[in-house]
């Protein structure tokens, strides 16, 4: 059990003053310096006259100038300890020690805490202000140039103004991160009136919070200023700002709301914004309360941290949610994201969290709401379908690392290898699980206490925060806009007369979840179903014991049955009489728990039995997990008449263990019948492949499926040419695309696909034809790609016995069809992108699959082009994961330095964090395996990213740490030498520790030192797609554009191991450049065309290509669709080549382009010109060990500095920190006085 006692809450540490206002004006903005000057101006009433100072939250900031009522200028201090996290020489390298200085860290900035960056002394000359408890006008002048994080700047690298290269920026953070944009009290509990200025060029837009007043131009002309008024209190990390040369649209159906897109995007953003407007007006009669802002809009943009971004009236979103009307599968997630913005700006902006430990219910609440619409919108199916998947991976989290816990504040140690009190040290991955659980969490307190019941008290929380809005801060009522678990409890008694305090210290302060294993017997005599349900594992991970009602339901003859039982023990026997006795032969409809009535053949089931099947907690009221065991028929019918999606469900996963002709028969009528919901018939497909291959020696017939999909979609004079495609069904096109991957999993009593199985798919390629369907098929294509891959079985042949080169000679026949077939697919992707280039994704999965399977040499040159900065990010994607996968099975050091470079320089922080991801998810190997990648070097490198190179961006960093974690533990290291130093036994632990010179305490991280950070000129792919014209023809754009990108000699990063290299191939001091002439290599994937309405052909339509350069890091070789097609990786040894390779394709894996230096990923641009600089002249071997005890001797003959303070000089540095005035020289990022456009501009 964990350890739990009442701590005191950060809210309870009250400031000395409030904050009632606050000015924000940024006066210029240098897209490329990518800078801007600010000022801000925040007014504070003093709550006591002894006021000595003031702190702020302030990060990257270059300060000038602070004043004290535009009068005074008062001193001030910077002070940032979470650029180094653990200071000092310590070589403790565990993660345990890393946890407890990242908490303090924060703690010692966190506004909740009442502390800050930015001290502000008030002088002696201001000190009656104080006493006279007048209001405090702090101003802070300020700049920022090439921020790490906080402010993206988009700026293609092409011709033109900057509005015709369409670049802009706009502000992103992870969670309370405004700090690094502006001076604020970065607090969600500290909310207050804004106004705001924004001066930009004349052909740029300014879109942030509020209200915009007024637009006022320049003398000149060539300057415009933004003035927005916000006057509902709301908080800093809720303010945001875009800037760019947007398309603005107004909603005709509610002219409150406004969207704003990048050019030429336009048609799209009003085909995916049409249905807006029914998602407020569901939110205000299902809450009973108006919309609480007087505005709201939309801004799409490139590049974006992640999909959605919610702000007080305002949401930036990616550009890739948008598309056209002849997109299937993107409509449904665009429309759930932003239906879910428009939640959180009830929950999360107007009402948001009063600390850390209460961020659960903002988030909850406001997908519970969101859950709400999508039942209306998408059918009370896919919210249970989506209910039962996120439940699900709540509880496979839990029993991977623990029990979530929603509130952590009686916490006294984390459980986890991070800390749990802010969630600028958490796992992002915890944090997401937060929000799923807190979901769950809410919908169970739904049963509790009722849906209309629940509903007035988010109507409660409502009204009392619109009321307190109304007020001044003088009234002390802002509180009321501020939710914490306690008050959310008190407006539940008040409302409900219910008290929740016990249902909140079991699912909310406490984590877990429950797992129940089921059986039952019938006895016939007494006509009872004896259940026994079990608590077996309460001691696992993850897993807690439960004590409470449990409702179970039981199908019988006579119909649906609910009961409720009282689960105290870990195992309970319960007798539940039935209602209904076995009719034996008589017949008659049995009725449903909808009311209907079927007909059933109860042949199979027990004669003396009336039990159809037995569900416990049906409606998914328990964050539970239920192994329940019942006879094959019984599942079965569950299957077959169970009206309830997540029932069917759970039918099919348990029908996997029972291979028999009945199931075979049972999963064939799902898939068939046209009334079942279209995620169980795809389900069920799945299942089907599993039962068949188990009964593969007596399976008689076609194989599975065939005869479904011919039936379904084949043509009526010839069933094997499939018709053309029409997917105005959308169920028949989700099945459309399933089956055939399905059926590519099927496996001969050998082991292989069979042969009419591959023949069938390759007829699916061959009959494709799209030219008359209004909706696109590019995901449809990709489906068929993606079961090409399926079809690939581990080769068994001569040639990989002997360990002889793979040539095209030695693929067997179907591996050659596969070859070519992905190979024309990846050619035509570069004539006809299409929507997402899925096609392309597709395809390099499909390469990686054949590479591990033996059929291709296992090279990475080519996954390594599609990572470049410059191409679609979901090609970027696709490419890294095939890359970590490369890098774990075959990979070297060069490999793992390749990807870790990435995570270091990319410029588009999505691309980093879904990187780590990937390696947290498929390690280059576990602790403590003896692997090539567990070195020294790797822990340096890595410590080093997460103490000290990411403090701009807490969610990377924690992304680190839980690589850390997944390659190390919490240990230390095993692959470090054991370090010189003493080692002391603790008497209470009574296991040794080292005692080391590390942080102890807030004094030991209070002064860092600053670093700077190597900054980059970033470019972008211009994402463009326009409606389709009447005629619905294709026609694309394409324009990607980049700048130079230049690092720095002293930044270069360090390489896990020295390759021996000679200097020739050294890519120093040299500029490559690329030509445009052959437009069908590799580096043209990455843009979205205009229109939607892939053909599958050529000629379907006139088509305009403008490809980006090509790079070559390998001879590979393209064609178009009339030439022979090619693949990278294969090579023929006779003289007749089959059609469709090259001899490029068998290249030696060591075989590296030169155009591609080691340890820098590649960047794309439209006229590159990109410069590297060598990083090292002399070729030291930076990482060696005999410089690293070399530096440690050094170390030993130097005196004594630490960049942490002893405790010693607690006092001296006390007074020292608070009496000195203007800057210090702890931050040289900070200024006193000067001019800032004489620094910037």
């Amino acid at each position: 059990m964990l350890k739990m006692k009442k701590l005191n809450k950060p809210h309870e540490i009250q400031r000395p003053y409030k904050l009632s206002h606050q000015v924000l004006c940024i006066t210029s903005i240098n897209f490329q310096r990518q800078s801007l000057i600010g000022f801000v101006e925040l007014t504070l009433i003093p709550t006591r006259n002894d006021v000595r100072w003031i702190r702020i939250n302030c990060k990257q900031s270059r300060v000038y100038r602070v004043r004290i009522n535009d009068q005074v200028e008062a001193p001030y201090q910077y002070n940032d300890p979470t650029l180094e996290i653990c200071q000092g020489d310590a070589k403790q390298r565990n993660l345990d020690n890393f946890s407890a200085c990242h908490s303090a860290a924060v703690a010692s900035v966190s506004p909740v805490l009442g502390n800050g960056e930015l001290t502000i002394t008030i002088p002696p000359e201001a000190s009656h202000m104080v006493q006279e408890g007048k209001l405090l006008r702090v101003s802070v002048e300020y700049s920022l140039e090439r921020p790490q994080g906080g402010i993206h700047f988009v700026v293609p690298d092409s011709e033109g103004s900057l509005a015709e290269r369409g670049a802009h920026m706009f502000t992103y953070g992870y969670e309370n991160s405004s700090r690094l944009w502006f001076p604020c009290i970065d607090s969600y509990a500290d909310p207050c009136t804004w106004k705001m200025e924004f001066t930009v060029d004349s052909t740029m837009i300014a879109v942030s919070c509020g209200d915009l007043v007024e637009t006022v131009y320049t003398s000149d002309m060539r300057k415009k200023t933004f003035h927005y008024h916000l006057t509902t209190p709301t908080s800093a990390p809720n303010i945001a700002l875009a800037v760019g040369p947007f398309e603005v649209f107004v909603d005709p159906q509610m002219h409150e709301v406004t969207h704003f897109c990048l050019p030429h995007l336009l048609p799209l953003l009003k085909q995916c914004s049409n249905f807006l407007h029914e998602a407020f007006e569901f939110y205000e009669e299902l809450l009973s309360s108006r919309y609480p802002y007087s505005c709201y809009k939309q801004v799409f943009v490139a590049e974006a941290y992640v999909p959605v971004d919610p702000y007080a009236t305002m949401t930036i979103l990616s550009v890739n949610l948008l598309h056209s009307k002849h997109i299937i599968d993107e409509a449904y997630m665009s429309r759930k994201l932003m239906a879910r913005a428009v939640a959180e700006q009830f929950f999360g902006c107007f009402i948001s969290m009063h600390t850390w430990a209460d961020t659960w219910l903002p988030k909850g609440i406001s997908a519970y709401l969101a859950g709400q619409y999508n039942k209306k919108a998408f059918g009370n199916n896919e919210y249970r379908y989506w209910i039962q998947q996120d439940m699900k991976k709540v509880i496979a989290y839990e029993q991977e690392f623990g029990g979530i816990l929603l509130d952590p504040s009686h916490l006294e140690s984390s459980p986890f290898h991070f800390p749990l009190d802010n969630l600028h040290t958490m796992s992002p991955r915890y944090t997401e699980m937060i929000s799923t659980k807190a979901h769950l969490v809410i919908r169970m307190l739904e049963d509790r206490i009722g849906r209309e019941l629940l509903l007035q008290v988010f109507n409660k929380l409502l009204s009392l925060a619109s009321s307190a809005a109304q007020q001044k801060v003088t009234t002390n009522m802002w509180h009321n806009m501020l939710l914490s678990t306690s008050s959310f409890q008190k407006a539940i008694f008040i409302v409900t007369g219910k008290d929740i305090k016990i249902f909140l210290e079991q699912w909310v302060r406490q984590g877990g979840h429950s797992k129940f294993h089921g059986t039952f017997v019938f006895n016939r005599k007494r006509n009872t179903v004896e259940l026994e349900i079990k608590q077996t594992e309460t001691q696992a991970t993850g897993i807690k014991c439960y004590v409470g009602p449990l409702t179970v339901t039981i199908q019988e003859l006579d119909g649906t049955f609910e009961h409720h039982l009282q689960i105290e023990e870990n195992s309970t026997k319960h007798d539940i009489t039935c209602h209904s006795k076995s009719r034996r032969n008589k017949k008659k409809k049995i009725p449903l728990c909808t009311g209907e009535e079927v007909d059933m053949d109860l042949s199979a089931m027990d004669a003396d039995s009336p039990v159809l099947w037995i569900r416990v907690d049906p409606d998914m009221l328990l964050l539970r997990q239920v192994i329940f065991e019942q006879p094959d028929y019984q599942w079965q019918y569950q299957l077959r008449y169970e009206r309830d999606v997540t029932s069917q469900m759970e039918a099919i996963e348990a029908l996997e263990r029972f291979p028999t002709p009945a199931t075979r028969l049972a999963l064939t009528d799902t898939i068939e019948n046209e009334h079942c919901f279209y995620r169980v018939r795809c389900a069920a497909t799945f299942c089907l492949r599993k039962v068949a291959n188990n009964m593969v020696s007596t399976w008689a017939g076609p194989p599975a499926m065939m005869t479904i999909f011919k039936k379904m979609f084949g043509s009526h004079s010839c069933p094997h040419i499939i018709r053309q495609n029409n997917f105005s069904n959308f169920q028949h096109y989700f099945l459309q695309k399933t089956i055939p991957v399905a059926m590519a999993g099927l496996r001969t009593i050998h082991g292989i696909c069979p042969p009419e199985v591959m023949k069938f798919l390759l007829d699916l390629f061959k009959y494709n034809e799209n030219s008359k369907n209004k909706f696109s098929d590019n995901y449809y294509r990709t489906a068929l790609v993606e079961a090409l891959g399926e079809t690939v079985t581990p080769v068994v042949s001569v040639v990989a016995q002997t360990g002889q080169p793979i040539t095209s000679d030695s693929l067997s026949a179907d591996t050659k069809l596969i070859l070519e077939e992905i190979t024309r697919c990846l050619n035509l992707e570069k004539l006809l992108p299409c929507y997402k280039f899925t096609v392309t994704v597709g395809c390099l999965r499909a390469i990686r699959k054949l590479q591990k399977m033996g059929h291709l040499p296992n090279i990475s040159a080519l996954f390594r082009d599609y990572t470049q900065y410059g191409q679609f990010i979901d090609v970027r994607l696709a490419a890294l994961e095939a890359l970590v996968d490369y890098t774990t099975v075959d990979g070297n050091a060069d490999d793992l330095n390749f990807l870790l470079d990435i995570i270091e320089n990319d410029p588009v922080p999505r691309v980093r964090i879904s990187l780590l991801r990937m390696l947290t998810d498929n390690p280059p190997f576990k602790r403590k395996d003896d692997s090539i990648f567990n070195t020294e070097e790797l822990v340096e490198r890595l410590w080093k990213l997460m103490n000290s190179g990411l403090s701009h961006d807490s969610c990377i960093r924690c992304a680190v740490v839980d690589l850390y974690y997944v390659l190390y533990g919490r240990a230390r290291p095993s692959c470090l030498p054991v370090p010189d130093l003493a080692v002391v036994a603790n008497p209470k632990d009574k296991k040794p520790k080292f005692n080391t010179p590390s942080s102890q305490g807030m004094a030991d991280i209070f002064l860092p030192k600053m670093e700077h950070q190597p900054s980059a000129s970033l470019g972008v792919e211009l994402l463009a797609e326009a409606a389709l014209n009447a005629s619905e023809q294709l026609q694309t754009e394409v324009v990607l554009m980049e700048e130079e990108i230049m690092v720095e000699e002293e930044h270069s990063p360090t390489p896990l191991l020295a390759q021996p290299q000679d200097i020739s191939s050294v890519p120093g001091f040299q500029t490559t450049s690329y030509t445009m002439s052959e437009p069908g290599k590799p580096g043209t994937a990455g843009v979205i065309p205009h229109g939607e309405a892939s053909r599958s052909s050529a000629e379907s339509g006139p088509v305009v290509v403008t490809a980006p350069p090509p790079v070559h890091p390998t001879d590979i070789k393209y064609s178009d669709d009339s030439q022979s097609k090619s693949l990278p990786g294969i090579s023929g040894t006779s003289i007749h080549q089959p059609t469709g390779f090259d001899s490029s394709m068998f290249r030696k894996s060591d075989s590296q382009s030169p155009d591609i230096p080691q340890g820098i990923p590649p960047r794309l641009g439209m006229n590159p010109s990109t410069s590297f600089v060598q990083p090292s002249a002399d070729g030291e071997d930076l990482s060696s060990s005999k410089l690293h005890k070399d530096k440690k001797k050094k170390k030993k003959n130097k005196k004594h500095k630490h960049k942490h303070k002893h405790k010693h000089d607690k006092l001296l540095d006390k007074e020292r920190f608070y009496s000195s005035g203007g800057s210090t020289n702890q931050s040289p990022a900070t200024f006193s006085g000067g001019s800032p456009q004489h620094e910037i501009i």
